[in-house]
């Protein structure tokens, strides 16, 4: 796991020596040795597994929400949510339990410890990736969702601060903490009357609280796509109730109308995963990331297209799922337009 955005400037420092007994948790088995990041619900450490001899990340639910039943439940579902996932693509949980934190019983996730930045920091800090770049990414992303979706999970909130680039150049998405198992059925999104997920990134139905499947996933891995593109989320507004609402009642400009550096080719792509009704975007990640290999394929047989991030290379295409006139063919569907 990556530090956690929020991490840094601004953010009162807690010592690894306030958790646990003595800096240690999980019946001494990992000792925390410094603090990679603070969020609005977690704190990050790395630890060294005792036991193993290895170096992880041992993700603390803030003590001060330790108490609150739904926060408690979210945290521990992330656990429970990935247990069963083994995947490159995906951060890696080892262990979980709780310890006392103030006399209180606070739980804790044990997890792989990735070495890289997130999409948020890097979106903050470093010039855009090029339109091959955030082909690269948004790939890696699917192939995660495709494992996940797979074995009976839906992630819930992909958004650039749950998605890594490793210094290798691989990608790495996590935080699985409003995931939820599907069981052959479609899931809510509200829990205690609340909407949950990242406004930026809610899928319509999520947004009007109603069942949710895989399809929201791809709608959100659109807006992602949509801002490594454009450097701007497909929807923004003063409050986070009026980006909830475009989400459900207006059309996103067009990406290659927001910047010109961007392949109108990849527009009928990015506006299919963003279709109001799931019934109208990719059925799924594995058919998404086919048109998005092809969509690479054809910007690598062009030229001229670059980017600064460190991305790794991606597979070539086996043109399983692409339509008969490769991405043209998505281009010419046709997507609503905007006012």
């Amino acid at each position: 796991m990556a530090p956690e955005s929020g991490a840094g400037g601004g953010v009162p420092d807690a010592s690894a020596e306030s958790w646990g007994v003595g800096g240690v948790v999980g019946d001494g088995r990992y000792r925390l040795t410094h603090r990679l990041g603070r969020g609005g619900m977690a704190e990050v450490f790395a630890a060294e597994d005792v036991r193993l001899g290895r170096t992880v990340a041992v993700k603390l639910l803030r003590a001060d929400l330790a108490e609150d039943p739904v926060s408690k439940a979210r945290f521990t579902r992330e656990a429970q949510s990935v247990a069963g996932l083994n995947h490159h693509a995906i951060v890696a949980v080892y262990d979980s339990g709780e310890d006392l934190v103030g006399g209180r019983p606070v739980p804790y996730i044990v997890m792989e410890l990735v070495e890289g930045r997130t999409i948020r920091d890097l979106l903050l800090s470093a010039e855009a990736p090029g339109p091959e770049q955030a082909l690269i990414i948004v790939s890696g992303v699917l192939e995660a969702l495709a494992y996940s979706h797979q074995h009976g999970i839906v992630h819930r909130d992909i958004k650039p601060a749950n998605v890594i680039i490793t210094h290798g150049g691989a990608v790495k998405v996590m935080d699985f903490g409003i995931a939820r198992a599907l069981h052959g059925a479609q899931s809510t999104m509200t829990q205690t009357g609340m909407v949950m997920g990242t406004p930026q990134y809610l899928s319509p139905e999520q947004a009007l609280g109603k069942a949710v499947d895989h399809r929201s996933d791809l709608y959100a891995t659109g807006c992602l796509l949509y801002e490594l593109l454009s450097l701007r989320p497909p929807f923004t507004g003063e409050t986070p109730l009026s980006v909830v609402y475009q989400h459900v009642q207006d059309a996103p400009v067009p990406p290659s109308d927001v910047t010109g550096s961007v392949p109108p080719e990849l527009d009928g792509l990015v506006m299919r995963s963003l279709a109001k009704d799931p019934d109208d975007r990719f059925q799924s990640a594995e058919e998404m990331r086919g048109l998005i290999q092809y969509a690479l394929q054809m910007l690598q047989q062009q030229g001229g297209y670059t980017g600064t991030w460190n991305t790794g290379p991606i597979e070539a295409h086996e043109g399983g799922r692409t339509p008969a006139g490769g991405v043209a063919a998505t281009a010419a569907m046709g997507h609503p337009t905007h006012g």
